[in-house]
Formats: C-alpha cells, sequence, structure tokens
C-alpha cells in the first residue's frame, strides 16, 4: 500500500484498495517463523458499523430468475480437505493448514460472462457499485475518523484501470500501475472509449461484491465459500499447489492467464494474452473448472479475516462459513470479503495469487479492472 495511505472513496472504490498483494518475499516464510498477524481478540469489529451499502445486493428488488439452471455448470463431490497451506510460500494468513469437509455442490464451470451479466441487467435494470455516484456519508463510514472530504468533483462515477508504467517501478506502491478513471464500468472496463463488443466470452470486470451477489441472487445461486471455493479449485487432488498441480506456471506449455515478463511495466504475453483472455482458454482442471487460475479474480461469500485460520476449532470443519466479522491488520476500518485465484496481473515477483491457498481481500464495494466472479448452487 502507499505511504501515506491515500483514504479518500469515490465511487464506492478505495482509491488503492484492491485485491491485496504482496511484493516478492513479504509473504514467504518458514513454518517456524509464522506469528499470529494481529490479536483479533483486542480489535473492534471493523464490520460494526458498515455503511448501509454493504447490504444493498442482498436487500435489494432483484428477484430470483425462474428455476435455477445447470447448465454451464459442473458438479463438485462433496468430501475432506487440508484447506490452507503446508508450502513454504504462504502468507501468514494462510496457515495452519486444517481439516474441512464440504457438502456436494454444482458450481459454474467458468467465471461469468459479460454475456451473462449483459442478460442480467437487461432483465432487471441493475446498476453497478462504478456506474452509481456515492455518498460521502457512507462512505466515511469505513475510514478512519476524521478522514476529510474530497471535493465535489471526484465523487463520481469511476472505478480503477490497470495502467502500465513506462518503466520499472517500486513494487512496494500499487497507485504507480493503477489509474482512477471516471466512467469505467463493466461496459466500458477501461474507461470511455473501451467496449465490450466482440467480448461477450470475456469474464465480466468491474463488479463489486455487492453486484456480484446481485447477479447471483437473480441467477438463484449464490457465490461460494471460501472453502467451497479451495476445495473446487485444488481439482480432488489433496496436494496440488496450482489447481493443475504442481509445476510452476511458467514451466511446460501455459496452463493459466498470468504475467510473464517483468511486472508491472512489461508483460511478454508467452501465454498468448496481456489482458484479459476469453473463458475456457486453457485446459480445464481435474473438476472440468476453466480459469480457477488467473484472468480475474473471483469474489467470494465469506468475510476476510487475516487471523481466521488461527481460530478453527481443532477436528473437522463441517460446511464453514468464514469469520463473522472482518479484519485486515493493514486497513483495520475497511470490511472486506475474500477474493480467490490470481488475476491476468500476477507475477511471481509480486504475487503468486494463482496459488491454490492463496487468499486476498477487498472491499465491498470495490470494482477493478482485473475482478470478476463465478457462482455455485447446493442442489
Amino acid at each position: 500500500m502507499p505511504t501515506p495511505r491515500i483514504a479518500y472513496f469515490f465511487a464506492g472504490v478505495a482509491l488503492f484498495c484492491f485485491p491485496s498483494c504482496h511484493y516478492a518475499g513479504e509473504g514467504t516464510m518458514a513454518a517456524a517463523d509464522r506469528t499470529t498477524v494481529a490479536d483479533t481478540t483486542n480489535h473492534a469489529s471493523c464490520a460494526s458499523n458498515l455503511p448501509t451499502r454493504f447490504a444493498t445486493a442482498q436487500d435489494s428488488a432483484v428477484l430470483p430468475s425462474k428455476e435455477v439452471s445447470h447448465e454451464g455448470m459442473v458438479w463438485i463431490e462433496g468430501g475432506t480437505f487440508g484447506m490452507g497451506a503446508t508450502d513454504l510460500e504462504g502468507r501468514p494468513d494462510e496457515y495452519p493448514q486444517h481439516q474441512v469437509k464440504v457438502s456436494g455442490f454444482w458450481m459454474d464451470a467458468t467465471e461469468v460472462t459479460n454475456a451473462q451479466f449483459a442478460a442480467f441487467v437487461e432483465a432487471t435494470g441493475y446498476v453497478t457499485t462504478a456506474e452509481r455516484a456515492p455518498d460521502w456519508e457512507e462512505l466515511k463510514l469505513q475510514l478512519p475518523p476524521a478522514t476529510p472530504k474530497p471535493h465535489d468533483s471526484v465523487l463520481v462515477a469511476a472505478s480503477l484501470v490497470f495502467s502500465a508504467p513506462v518503466q520499472q517501478v517500486s513494487l512496494h506502491n500499487p497507485s504507480q500501475w493503477w489509474r482512477w478513471q471516471k466512467g469505467a464500468n463493466w461496459r466500458q472496463p477501461q474507461g470511455p472509449g473501451s467496449s465490450i463488443k466482440g467480448k461477450d466470452n470475456y469474464p465480466v470486470v468491474q463488479v463489486s461484491w455487492d453486484d456480484a451477489v446481485a447477479y447471483a441472487r437473480w441467477a438463484g445461486k449464490r457465490l461460494p465459500t471460501e472453502a467451497e471455493w479451495e476445495y473446487a479449485a485444488r481439482g480432488a487432488v489433496a496436494d496440488n499447489v496450482y489447481p493443475w498441480g504442481n509445476e510452476d506456471v511458467e514451466q511446460g506449455k501455459p496452463k493459466a492467464n498470468t504475467w510473464q515478463g517483468t511486472f508491472p511495466a512489461k508483460n511478454s504475453g508467452w501465454d498468448q494474452y496481456t489482458g484479459l483472455a476469453p473463458v475456457k482458454s486453457f485446459a480445464p482442471n481435474k473438476h472440468g473448472l476453466y480459469d480457477m487460475a488467473g484472468n480475474v479474480w473471483e469474489w467470494c461469500a465469506d468475510w476476510y479475516d487475516a487471523n481466521y485460520y488461527e481460530t478453527v476449532e481443532a477436528g473437522v470443519s463441517e460446511n464453514p462459513k468464514g469469520p463473522a466479522r472482518s479484519y485486515d491488520p493493514r486497513e483495520p476500518d475497511s470490511p472486506k470479503r475474500v477474493v480467490r485465484g490470481g488475476s491476468f496481473m500476477c507475477h511471481s515477483s509480486y504475487c503468486k495469487g494463482y496459488r491454490v491457498t492463496s487468499r486476498m481481500s477487498s472491499t465491498s464495494d470495490t470494482s477493478l479492472e482485473n475482478t470478476g466472479f463465478r457462482c455455485v448452487v447446493s442442489r
């Protein structure tokens, strides 16, 4: 994160509050050196003063569509697995590994596409977070006390887009490759002049958690729990590091849409893509799920708590729903949801979010050029 932290929230998005990747080495550690991320017993719940916008998707007038269809979904047989990392590459919030049992569920084989999201908007008239002007009285509730109000000229509908710097920059400052863009939304992912025309089969992006929940509700589905997501990503192989197995992402043939070259200045495009890729561009995992690594980050249902794994009781947790509240010690005033899977921007020098155990987080009203979602249904 940049220092000093830029704390203004515009159009429901923290200017530099996006899925938090760590620079090289920050999250890598030996098991003996792991410590609790922060003491959750002493912090006040950052979910205790939630702005009302965090409930809008669940409480909205968006009604379920007709009977849910399993078309385009795959059945994931339930089972028990070790959730969390056992290797030395995990960040502190990936430990300790613990036993989890999940019931069987259906999961979208691909990330929700532009065409699918357009059908939802056409049917409901839904307006996404990035398309709505923000309400300062609401936004300031998730900011540190006494945060000054920005000028009205910046409180407009907008979102964050990736902008590669002209030369290599420090990986400590993500503001050097993210640009605040007025008019950026799911229809115009990079702002005015951009378009999704001809990209029906690309994953929808610039959608917040609220938007994803609204779509899922309309489709008669829901977002996956974090446990369901990791179980599905592992592809029925308990010790997989990646959805395809254990071979490094840049070894052998391309296996996912990630960053090759020097992040964030140069992407060589070795995997044939330097930005988003159409869904099904790479082989699926053993469950038949596509892009469980790379392409776009995927929203999960759970709150994010950096210490959650430390609090899980011994034994087997059955169908866990995640923590009761959110806590990120880096931004304790910002309630966050879990995002999983990495994106086209992930590179080993900065972010290995394409590991099956990698956990990231973002505020529920954040929308980004590299974040989308997929849905599940229990039966």
